[in-house]
């Protein structure tokens, strides 16, 4: 299992994360965000403290939060397609063994 490197979000970002898990919760906006869920849960847990980390200070650029949602997508993109990939093995197997099973092969709509 290869390990992820730590990532460093600037206190802007974290402000409008928390902000934006209030307006929508924490899992849709953690997964638009490309964010782990529980990351943003402690954020809004210290935002309610007052004590939400403020490490470094460059503000988010609107081309940032547009990469995040991106790579958020992207992510998403690949297990709905690898889904898919195994979905239609399986699929493809069991009509083989069926068919072959029956000593014919079946063709759909004939």
């Amino acid at each position: 299992m290869k390990k992820i490197p730590r990532q460093e979000y600037t206190g802007e970002f974290k402000e409008l994360a928390v902000k934006r898990a209030r307006e929508v919760g924490a899992g849709p906006a953690a997964r638009e965000l490309g964010l782990i869920e529980q990351t943003l849960r402690n954020w809004v847990k210290a935002a309610q403290a007052g004590k939400l980390n403020q490490s470094g200070n460059s503000p988010v650029t609107p081309g940032q939060m547009e990469m995040a949602r991106l790579r958020a997508e992207n992510a998403r993109l690949k297990l709905h397609l690898e889904i898919v990939k195994k979905a239609a093995a399986y699929f493809a197997k069991d009509a083989l063994a069926t068919g072959i099973e029956n000593g014919t092969i079946k063709v759909s709509g004939t």
